[in-house]
């Protein structure tokens, strides 16, 4: 079937895929959700024509997938439909399907003749593109942790961590970047692998993290932050489908166990004037004035910003003290007990990772926040303090964090509103609030352990 209606890349693509039958078409939402529909491949020319209707609502819904009214996009407007069009470039197939199928981003209009100023791409694009005039290029990579369950809860409910295929017995011990991990897995890892190569998602390296079960992939940096972070979400999509596929479950959360290790995003930055120039760079003996005003931006940012590095009532769970996660802004360089760490490289690759935000975190808005941040801190001209050398959580003061403060910061915060919009504000405040009063409604197994026969 010609297709006359596909940009050219789009149209090699579908070639690739001898009697496609349908295509998925995706659109994540604030969680980082891919919500959307599913086409047969006959209706393809029309979407790319026309377009697909999708109700404005399920850009913010929330993470049991209702509608939150308080956001005003549902009976406040009818529930009304947009026009949702393709990412132009971003048709894939999906290997893991037992029949030939694609997948297709797609991008939310506002009814206006542009496109919806909340949808959390268009956020990242806005950060973006204030870095393109200024002659600036933000070159990001995304490292994702998660965890491989047992496609079977305990008895109680609980989540449990897989049995090793190789041996045959379930993990119960931490081998940190232990290759036979990864050798009992290969089978996934593998999958994942060849999932990614089929779909042009520049996976780079495979570890064994710091908790039985739990592993990282890492991408590759792009000179196009957005393109980095549709990988990040397709990656994670890969993974998952990847995991079912044997028999697990791949779980983002970022803390399910109380007694592991939490889950993190890291984003890793930096910053190429328009000479291709890297405006970090530097030796750790002398930190570039850049990179120290880009740190004390991204420190004075992360209050504001926490609610997008830590979306969930689970997120808070994740920072505990020894466990690899910031407890402060504390910065510093070949430093793991830090916020915001400078790798160990060459100068010309120094770059920022940022380590606050959790696995559960939307990856347009961990990278926006921290994008952002960066602009801030460049405009500021601020100073961060010295790098600290050694274990951060001995020398500096713990910050302790609670969700209701965090959704109460970034709903009071101008810094969000200035960068993001007040429209993503609102909308983004209000589903979260949503979601705590649900939350604090339910009664917990620990109450009933605690109360119920002694109160």
């Amino acid at each position: 079937m010609t297709s006359t209606f596909l940009p050219p890349a789009d149209a090699d693509v579908l070639a690739q895929i001898p009697d496609c039958e349908q295509i998925d078409l995706l659109l994540p939402d604030m969680n980082g959700l891919l919500r959307g529909k599913r086409i047969t491949r006959d209706a393809l020319d029309k979407v790319y024509r026309d377009g697909v209707c999708l109700p404005m609502s399920l850009i913010a819904t929330d993470i049991t997938g209702n509608t939150v009214e308080e956001t005003g996009l549902g009976y406040d407007i009818g529930d009304e439909d947009r026009i949702c069009r393709p990412v132009p470039g971003s048709l894939r197939p999906i290997p893991w399907q037992h029949r030939p199928m694609a997948q297709l981003l797609l991008q939310m209009e506002d009814g206006r003749g542009g496109l919806f100023e909340a949808n959390p791409r268009e956020v990242l694009k806005r950060v973006v593109a204030r870095f393109k005039e200024r002659g600036l290029t933000p070159v990001v990579a995304v490292e994702l942790e998660f965890y491989l369950l047992d496609a079977e809860l305990t008895h109680d409910g609980r989540p449990q961590t897989s049995v090793n295929p190789a041996t045959g017995e379930r993990n119960r011990s931490t081998q940190v970047y232990y290759m036979q991990d990864l050798n009992d897995y290969q089978a996934f890892t593998d999958a994942v692998a060849d999932a990614c190569a089929a779909q042009g998602i520049p996976a780079d390296t495979a570890v064994a993290e710091y908790a039985p079960g739990q592993f990282e992939i890492n991408l590759k940096h792009r000179a196009d932050a957005v393109a980095a972070c549709d990988d990040a979400l397709l990656l994670r999509r890969a993974i998952k489908a990847t995991a079912e596929e044997q028999g697990m479950v791949a779980s983002f959360m970022a803390k399910p166990f109380v007694d592991q290790a939490g889950s993190g995003t890291h984003i890793h930055v930096s910053v190429l004037d328009a000479a291709g120039h890297n405006l970090f760079a530097c030796d750790p003996a002398k930190p570039s004035a850049t990179l120290r005003h880009a740190v004390a931006g991204l420190q004075k940012a992360s209050r504001d910003c926490m609610l997008l590095f830590a979306p969930h009532a689970n997120s808070y769970r994740r920072f505990v003290l020894n466990a690899f996660v910031p407890l402060n802004d504390a910065w510093g360089f070949n430093n793991r007990t830090v916020a915001m760490r400078i790798p160990h490289s060459d100068p010309a690759n120094t770059r920022v990772e940022h380590r606050i935000a959790g696995a559960d975190a939307n990856p347009y808005l961990v990278t926006a926040a921290v994008l952002a941040g960066i602009l801030q801190g460049l405009d500021d001209q601020g100073d961060p303090g010295a790098p600290v050398t050694g274990n951060a959580y001995e020398q500096t003061e713990h910050r302790e964090l609670f969700w209701h403060e965090t959704i109460r910061d970034f709903q009071a915060s101008e810094f969000v509103a200035r960068h993001f919009g007040a429209s993503f504000r609102h909308i983004y405040g209000q589903q979260k609030l949503k979601e705590l009063r649900s939350f604090s409604r339910e009664v917990t197994t620990l109450e009933y352990e605690w109360y119920l026969r002694t109160v």
